[in-house]
């Protein structure tokens, strides 16, 4: 046998064997770096007032892309009691979410176009494919904290304020 088919087998065998020790390493590290939370986006305001008619305010994130809305609050820990995550679904739609991925319980708030919260998906357990859906058609989502519905007196009817339903509280002059 020809010297340089030998160094070529031997080459063979040790890129062989490199391939089966480091592939897992590479396939742990492409999944840690794809399951990591998207970075903050700037937050808006947005008001809910309440079955009470106590109005609050919240400081939300909006997600409008296809890649935001598939992202949403995955993989997130934490989130400040007074903030949310908007999703503004383009239309108005039936709406099909999931807790896959998501480490937080939450409530879901399923909004008309009007920005009338037509139901809600309370206290949903991270982890759950669900779907937890809306009772009809919706413009948006509005997920908070677990509890937090029940904390701000919000159920079918109360309304959300923000400039995608048109109803955005005007600023005191």
């Amino acid at each position: 046998m020809h010297p340089f088919n030998r160094q070529w087998q031997r080459f063979d065998w040790l890129s062989r064997i490199a391939l089966v020790l480091l592939w897992p390493l590479f396939a742990i590290a492409s999944c840690a770096a794809i399951n990591q939370p998207a970075p903050p986006h700037p937050f808006e305001a947005l008001t809910i007032t309440g079955d009470d008619g106590v109005a609050h305010a919240l400081k939300v994130e909006v997600m409008r892309t296809q890649k935001e809305l598939w992202t949403g609050l995955r993989w997130r820990k934490t989130m400040p009691q007074d903030h949310g995550m908007l999703f503004d679904l383009g239309e108005v739609r039936q709406a099909y979410f999931t807790m896959s991925d998501t480490l937080i319980p939450l409530d879901m708030l399923f909004i008309a176009a009007d920005g009338k919260i037509v139901n809600i998906a309370a206290m949903t357990v991270p982890g759950n494919a669900g779907p937890y859906m809306s009772d009809g058609p919706v413009r948006a989502v509005l997920e908070l904290n677990a509890g937090a519905a029940l904390h701000l007196h919000l159920g079918p009817g109360a309304i959300v304020r923000y400039k995608l339903f048109g109803n955005e509280a005007k600023p005191a002059q």
